[in-house]
C-alpha cells in the first residue's frame, strides 16, 4: 500500500496482519493512538511496533529456499 496523509508514519495494523491481510492503520492525535478501520485494534505507536515484531518471524525464512529436511 502506498504512503498517504493519513499520520505521522503509516504502520501495518498487527492484528490484520496475522491474517495475512495488509491493512495501514490511522493515528488519532486527541488519543495519541493507532487504531486500524478493519478490526478493533487500537494502540500505541510503542505497541505497534513491538506487535508487527513479533509477526516477522513467520516470513523470516520466506526468501530462503530449503533444501535439508532432516
Amino acid at each position: 500500500m502506498a504512503q498517504s496523509g493519513k499520520g505521522r508514519l503509516n504502520y501495518r495494523c498487527p492484528s490484520c496482519f496475522m491474517r495475512d491481510l495488509d491493512i495501514d492503520m490511522f493515528y488519532d492525535k486527541e488519543k495519541k493512538e493507532y487504531y486500524c478501520i478493519r478490526c478493533a485494534f487500537t494502540g500505541s505507536e510503542e505497541d505497534v511496533l513491538r506487535l508487527n515484531e513479533t509477526a516477522r518471524f513467520r516470513y523470516k525464512n520466506m526468501l530462503d529456499r530449503i533444501t535439508d529436511f532432516d
